[in-house]
């Protein structure tokens, strides 16, 4: 253990009318302090999650969080990307700075705001997380994407139509409980399965419930070493944090593997020297429910081509032997890219801390997340666990 999560801001997420992507910055980098009763000026480095490639006209972002305090003026700030994992990849910048001890306290930020771009162009901006000279031209965008891997899986393993609706009526229905959720309605199976106006399929086998949602929204999490993070009133230390980078071409892997979740997930654990089964809960990177089925089997919980039998025996439900999103995920929550992977870590550490409030999984201890760039090119697992 290195460093730990010793406060945290979280806004809703959806389509929030009247904010800006610097207000949303700007107010949970001052909330996550004030949560970790820690001055602006005892933090030693920023780290801003922003992925942009279009969304926003500002593109030089890190010094937006500095307007959150005068306090933060000459502090070290950096932005960091890595397409859908960006969130993590800023929480995972923190733990380096601290692990290298260049830095106590280190404020990570997550943000975007999606929403204001027009639809015709909100496609175009997620494509540039794909292998651009291959796979720019596949129909859909990056919902195409996924539903070449669910049309290719279906053709492998066999009609997951079943699973698919079952993962979304999951997360849908965990997501009525969380107060930063985009869409808090619990839609049922029955919708989830059926196509209809109102959930027409929108790529390959993939319907409108199986696809995450476009959104603004804000996270924010102070670290600390753990000498430091034992001062304050709450700590929660990463028992691990790994981070694996795989091709971006499709075409040069096995897109049906996720070699790279699976790596992170056994790196992860050993650092960690835990058992997947040793985890209260995980949140995973369901982008789309293709996603989180084939999560299930990277990270060991079935065999592949398994997948089905977490969501069909009830294993990943918030009462299962693993709950998977007790969030609502992507899914439900929201997916405002930047912010994504703070928010994760947020949530977990809610969690492990008992101040999750509807979403709280029992007895909780031990919290895993995944969080996905890509089609499992940028993987980042976290193993977290509250030391105080």
């Amino acid at each position: 253990m290195t460093a730990c999560i010793v406060g945290w801001a979280h806004s809703p997420f959806g389509k929030l009318a009247g904010e800006t992507l610097e207000s949303l910055i700007v107010k949970v980098a001052g909330e996550a302090l004030a949560d970790a009763g820690i001055a602006a000026k005892d933090v030693d480095e920023i780290v801003l999650g922003h992925f942009n490639a279009g969304f926003s006209a500002q593109d030089f972002t890190a010094s937006l969080v500095l307007q959150a305090s005068n306090d933060l003026r000459f502090k070290r700030a950096l932005r960091v990307e890595n397409a859908c994992a960006t969130g993590s990849a800023a929480v995972h910048q923190g733990i380096k700075t601290i692990e290298a001890r260049a830095a106590r306290i280190v404020l990570v930020v997550g943000a975007e705001q999606m929403t204001a771009t027009p639809a015709s162009e909100i496609g175009r901006n997620l494509l540039k997380a794909s292998y651009v000279r291959e796979e720019a031209d596949i129909d859909g965008g990056f919902a195409g994407i996924f539903g070449k891997i669910a049309g290719l899986y279906f053709q492998k393993w066999g009609d997951q139509s079943d699973a698919l609706a079952m993962i979304a009526a999951k997360n849908h229905k965990n997501g009525v409980g969380n107060p930063y959720a985009q869409m808090r309605k619990d839609l049922g199976y029955d919708f989830c399965r059926t196509e209809s106006e109102k959930n027409p399929f929108v790529a390959g086998p993939l319907k409108r419930t199986d696809c995450s949602l476009v959104s603004d929204g804000a996270a924010a999490v102070v670290l600390a070493d753990v000498e430091t993070a034992l001062k304050f009133k709450k700590a929660v230390a990463f028992r691990a944090a790994e981070h694996v980078q795989d091709f971006l071409p499709m075409s040069k892997r096995d897109i049906l593997k996720f070699e790279g979740c699976s790596q992170a997930w056994q790196r992860a654990l050993a650092r960690s020297g835990l058992q997947l089964s040793d985890l209260s809960f995980v949140e995973t990177h369901d982008c789309f429910t293709i996603a989180e089925l084939i999560e299930y089997e990277a990270m060991g919980l079935t065999a592949e081509g398994q997948g089905a039998r977490a969501i069909k025996e009830g294993w990943t439900q918030k009462d299962g032997k693993l709950p998977v999103n007790p969030s609502g995920g992507l899914k439900a929550k929201g997916h405002p890219i930047g912010a994504t992977g703070v928010s994760m870590h947020a949530l977990a550490a809610m969690q492990l801390t008992g101040a999750a409030g509807d979403l709280q999984v029992k007895n909780a201890k031990l919290g895993g997340i995944f969080n996905m760039g890509g089609t499992s090119v940028a993987n980042y697992v976290s193993v977290l666990e509250r030391i105080k």
